[in-house]
């Protein structure tokens, strides 16, 4: 009787632990083995939703395509236009203008190749905002031209077109990126500055580098060049 008692136990006592050595490998197995079905971190989640409605306010609040690449080329547009107005006998006036209607095109056609690389929209939303709020000083500008130049004014054409288009980056700039608004401050200055020379009234329409010429020259030529460059390098071309 002693033996099969002996026995009994001996195999109650083997299958328990049995069944526990079972249970705790099943449990350790169960602990390194990741779960396929396990839901993603909650912070990393957040993250990446927060990021994503950081990049969706800033392209909905601020124009992004002013292109670099295209300033930069108005910029040499504009120093080989005063180059040329400066010459004597040279139309001062007609040059200019077609300095401006050849960068009012450049400009145009590399704003809308940036915008559509960057899936921006010119006529909604921020680009929207940003061209009626450019117009409105670049117009006045075009219809004062006319003005001053039925009036005889010639002397107060310089600081009139830096003045109007500065003023029109600024409020533009106001919907783009922060350099925008910068240049056109720039340009304000250049117009205050250049109005408060003593020899500026001795303005040469005839020929010869005036006052005026070297200050369009380093408005429209040397700040676009310089702020096309800034912006191309780190707002992408």
């Amino acid at each position: 009787m002693g033996e099969p008692g002996f026995a009994f136990g001996y195999k109650v006592l083997g299958k328990h632990k049995k069944l526990g050595y079972t249970d705790g490998a099943m449990s350790t197995e169960r602990k390194e083995s990741p779960d396929p079905g396990a839901p993603v971190q909650l912070h990393a989640r957040a993250m990446d939703n927060l990021a994503f409605i950081r990049e969706a306010m800033t392209r909905s609040s601020s124009f992004t395509s002013v292109p670099g690449r295209g300033l930069l080329a108005m910029g040499l547009l504009a120093l080989a236009g005063s180059f040329w107005a400066s010459r004597p006998g040279a139309p001062w006036l007609g040059t200019w203008l077609a300095v401006a209607g050849g960068s009012v095109t450049v400009g145009a056609v590399s704003m809308t190749l940036k915008a559509r690389r960057n899936r921006e929209s010119l006529w909604m939303g921020p680009g929207r905002r940003f061209a009626l709020s450019l117009a409105p000083p670049i117009v006045a500008g075009a219809l004062l031209t006319a003005v001053f130049v039925h009036e005889g004014l010639w002397r107060l054409l310089p600081p009139l077109w830096l003045l109007l288009y500065g003023a029109g980056c600024v409020t533009g700039g106001a919907f783009s990126v922060r350099v925008v608004p910068l240049m056109g401050m720039c340009f304000m200055a250049l117009a205050g500055g250049l109005m408060s020379l003593p020899e500026y009234g001795a303005f040469d329409v005839a020929g010869g580098m005036t006052a005026g010429d070297l200050f369009l020259a380093a408005g429209f030529g040397g700040l676009h060049i310089v702020f096309g460059v800034v912006i191309a390098l780190r707002h992408g071309g």
